[in-house]
C-alpha cells in the first residue's frame, strides 16, 4: 500500500512540475509539441524555434533532476532499501510508472482535453500524439528506463548509506 502512495505522489509531483511550467497556457510549454507543430508556430509568427527549444532545457533539465533526486530519496530515505536489488526493481518500477502516466494522463488526457494545451491560431494543426504514437514512445521508453534504473539504484543505495 506503501509503495502506491508513493507512486501517486511521485506522479502529483510530475503533474505539478508540468502544471507549473505550462500555467494557463500551451504556448508556455510548446517544446513539449511535435516537431512539425513547432515549426508551424514559428512559420505562423507565433514563436521562435530556437527560444522554444532553449525554454524546454531549461525546463528539462531541472525537470529531471528533481524526479531523480525525489526517486533516490523515496527509495534510500523513505524506504530505507539497502540492497542494489531492492533499489532496482523498485527504481524501474517508479520510472515505468511515470513513463505511462506521461503517455496516457498528460499525453491522452489532458492535453487532448485540457484547454490550456490549446494555443490560439494553431486550431487546424494537430497537436494530440496518435494513441499508436503514445504507445510506441512509451514502450521504447519502458526498455529505456530498465536501463536507467541501474545508476538510480546505485545512487539510491549509496544515499541510503549517507543517510
Amino acid at each position: 500500500m506503501l509503495l502506491i502512495i508513493q507512486l501517486v505522489l511521485y506522479c502529483l509531483l510530475f503533474f505539478l512540475m508540468v502544471k507549473a511550467a505550462v500555467k494557463d497556457n500551451g504556448m508556455n510549454c510548446l517544446y513539449f509539441y511535435p516537431p512539425a507543430f513547432i515549426d508551424e508556430a514559428a512559420r505562423r509568427g507565433l514563436a521562435d524555434k530556437d527560444e522554444t527549444m532553449k525554454r524546454g532545457k531549461r525546463f528539462m533539465v531541472p525537470f529531471c533532476i528533481i524526479m531523480l533526486v525525489v526517486l533516490v530519496l523515496i527509495i534510500a530515505v523513505w524506504n530505507r532499501v539497502t540492497t542494489f536489488t531492492a533499489a532496482y526493481w523498485q527504481a524501474v518500477l517508479f520510472l515505468v510508472v511515470m513513463n505511462w502516466f506521461d503517455g496516457i494522463c498528460i499525453d491522452l488526457v489532458w492535453v487532448a482535453h485540457g484547454k490550456e494545451w490549446a494555443i490560439p491560431g494553431m486550431e487546424s494543426i494537430p497537436y494530440i500524439k496518435p494513441l499508436k504514437s503514445v504507445l510506441i514512445k512509451r514502450t521504447a521508453g519502458t526498455v529505456l528506463y530498465f536501463i536507467i534504473a541501474l545508476p538510480a539504484a546505485g545512487a539510491a543505495v549509496l544515499a541510503g548509506s549517507i543517510f
